[in-house]
């Protein structure tokens, strides 16, 4: 069982930035794959970007340019740098690890709200 906690979510006017944080339990978190996902209200889940154990890194068409994912090892943590934040980007914001298709944990998500 893997434990995955996100933070630093908040209000945040538009054109503003974040960074949110998720932290993972675990001695191998090196060998995790992780992901950022959201979800507004009345929409499905989406992906927002993903980094593989070796640093490849993955983005939606709409935060390309603008959302940074990046990972800590010796801190298991990993986060994504959010600027030119727009209303759109308000959801809530959820953390994955992906250890195999069998195991994939999911924190509780925290909250972006991007006023305009």
């Amino acid at each position: 069982q893997v434990h995955v906690v996100e933070s630093g979510g908040g209000l945040v006017q538009a054109g503003g930035s974040l960074r949110l944080s998720c932290s993972a339990s675990g001695s191998t978190f090196s060998t995790y794959h992780m992901g950022w996902y959201r979800q507004a209200p009345g929409k499905q889940r989406e992906l927002v970007a993903t980094i593989t154990s070796v640093g490849y890194t993955n983005y939606a068409d709409s935060v390309k340019g603008r959302f940074t994912i990046s990972r800590d090892n010796a801190k298991n943590t990993v986060y994504l740098q959010m600027n030119s934040l727009k209303a759109e980007d308000t959801a809530v914001y959820y953390c994955s690890t992906y250890i195999s298709i069998s195991e994939i944990y999911w924190g509780q998500g925290t909250q972006v709200t991007v006023s305009s």
